[in-house]
């Protein structure tokens, strides 16, 4: 459990897909939360944590099933302000009184919701049902629905399947609404948020200089007077990584840059030059291309393809580190949305969604004990530590790159001509996006070449070459994303430079999936 000196909040995590976004939203009124999933906690834990406030999350099971996701019955014993969200307001209601329905077609409701006011006042409602239609947009997901409220509570809101949309007993400072104020379609679900806290009485303290003065100590206190190899990709969250480590532990660090040939046009020649000419950091650039491009030739599965780079990059930081005296640690730039897909953090209950070569630890034979300062951040936040780290903008805005690189924009079988035509279309169209002043308005942009080969004329010729899939999008903290609405002009001068400039490509697509049901990455 992290220590720290600011008020807690504390999130019981019943497997929700948008829990972290609670989180987010948390964060972004500057109070310091923590998510923890509900079999973690007990009465042991809720005594050492202290929190002063509490969110249940949603989940996808339902409290009428036995064996079905509870927080310890002592939470409702802390005397602190309690919000039930979705499948949170269900077990509240179950809980202490209440009674809770299987869904039927007329009281279940997904997506977008109009939630009415009740004549009844709360202070978590302040600056809801402002206008003259006395309702509010609401996100709704939920299938089993409150058919009696616990004692205590009463109505504040109501929709068209959830009468009980919400409630609460203001005495006991216990809120419950069926909706999901963290996602973007509830819009004025931060105001909620923003309410919850104010009445909890957080100060809103928690920074990226608090942040970075706490995790500074935290590297000290974990790594003592041992050496630390840090993975190093030139991207943000390892650039910041590598910064805050060099900032706390000074020449103890080296920094290992795996050039695995799956690295867009120049750049392993731009990352090297890039740090050694900002930062006197111990670095090794360790070309290992064939290496991995010979592990992965014939392989098409994207699961296998994660899985063989994730274990040839302990490989790899194996040997460095070996050749390093006193090593001890490995420090890596896992974020929060990583280790959310790959697996429910810190062991709760939501669904993988994907594997990341840089989560799930290392194995025993490795000897190497995991250093990772930014797992409980998004994107932004890290974006954020890094201007009070003071990384040039150039660092700080590139868009996000995965770990895999290119292999997982190479649907199918990886071949070295496959990579060349890759580099070199991306590289053309991030160029567009520059030129168009667009590139800080979106989130990532990358090109990916798909596994078929379609028939095409040039210069009176017939062709049989790639298809490429462009694809753009915005996003706040990688979660959610829209793809990016670019202009036809764009698209078409775009795809015929491609087109004229790579060889081996006649045909360009762009990809206008949001996340979800798409990922961001094509793999």
């Amino acid at each position: 459990m992290t220590q720290t000196s600011h008020d807690r909040l504390l999130i019981i995590d019943f497997g929700s897909q948008v829990t972290q976004l609670i989180a987010r939203r948390l964060r972004e009124l500057n109070v310091y939360c923590e998510i923890h999933p509900y079999q973690n906690v007990t009465d042991a834990f809720l005594a050492e944590f202290a929190p002063k406030a509490v969110i249940f999350s949603g989940g996808p099971d339902s409290v009428m099933r036995d064996g079905s996701p509870r927080p310890p019955k002592s939470v409702y014993d802390l005397g602190v302000p309690i919000l039930g969200i979705c499948y949170g307001q269900q077990v509240m209601m179950h809980d202490l009184g209440g009674k809770v329905e299987a869904g039927e077609s007329h009281t279940a409701e997904f997506g977008r919701a109009y939630v009415t006011a009740t004549d009844a006042k709360l202070d978590l409602l302040n600056g809801w049902f402002m206008d003259a239609t006395g309702r509010e947009q609401v996100w709704m997901s939920h299938g089993d629905h409150v058919s009696e409220i616990a004692p205590g509570f009463e109505v504040y809101g109501t929709s068209k399947g959830a009468p009980f949309a919400i409630t609460a007993d203001a005495e006991r400072r216990f809120y419950a609404v069926q909706f999901h104020p963290e996602v973007h379609h509830t819009p004025n679900g931060a105001t909620l948020y923003e309410n919850f806290v104010r009445m909890a009485g957080f100060s809103g303290d928690w920074t990226m200089a608090a942040y970075r003065e706490e995790m500074i100590a935290k590297i000290r206190e974990q790594v003592g007077d041992k050496q630390v190899i840090c993975a190093l990709s030139g991207g943000v969250d390892s650039s910041v990584t590598g910064i805050l480590l060099h900032e706390a532990i000074g020449d103890q660090l080296t920094c290992v840059f795996v050039d695995h040939g799956l690295l867009r046009l120049n750049e392993a020649e731009q990352v090297v030059k890039m740090f050694r000419e900002n930062y006197n950091l111990n670095l090794i650039h360790a070309d290992e291309s064939d290496l991995f491009l010979g592990a992965l030739e014939g392989v098409s599965d994207p699961e296998v393809k994660r899985k063989t780079i994730g274990k040839l990059f302990i490989d790899v930081f194996q040997k460095y580190a070996d050749q390093i005296e006193g090593a001890e640690f490995l420090a890596q730039g896992t974020l929060y949305p990583d280790v959310i897909e790959s697996v429910s953090f810190s062991g709760g209950p939501s669904v993988t969604i994907k594997s990341h070569h840089n989560v799930g630890g290392l194995p025993e034979k490795m000897g190497l004990k995991l250093v990772e300062p930014l797992r409980e951040l998004f994107k932004d936040e890290v974006r954020a530590l890094g201007h009070e780290l003071g990384l040039p903008a150039s660092f700080i805005g590139r868009h996000p790159f995965p770990g895999p690189g290119l292999a997982i924009r190479c649907p199918g079988e990886i071949t070295r001509e496959k990579l060349e035509i890759l580099r070199k279309a991306d590289a053309i169209y991030i160029d567009q996006i520059r030129k168009h002043g667009l590139y800080d308005e979106i989130w990532q942009a990358f090109a990916a070449i798909l596994p078929m080969r379609t028939v095409g004329v040039m210069g009176d010729g017939r062709t049989y070459d790639y298809a490429l899939a462009l694809r753009a999008v915005t996003s706040v903290d990688g979660m959610t994303a829209d793809y990016y609405p670019f202009t036809h002009e764009f698209l078409g001068e775009t795809s015929t430079r491609i087109i004229n400039e790579v060889k081996g490509v006649n045909r360009v697509f762009y990809d206008c999936t949001s996340k979800p049901p798409g990922t961001i990455e094509l793999e």
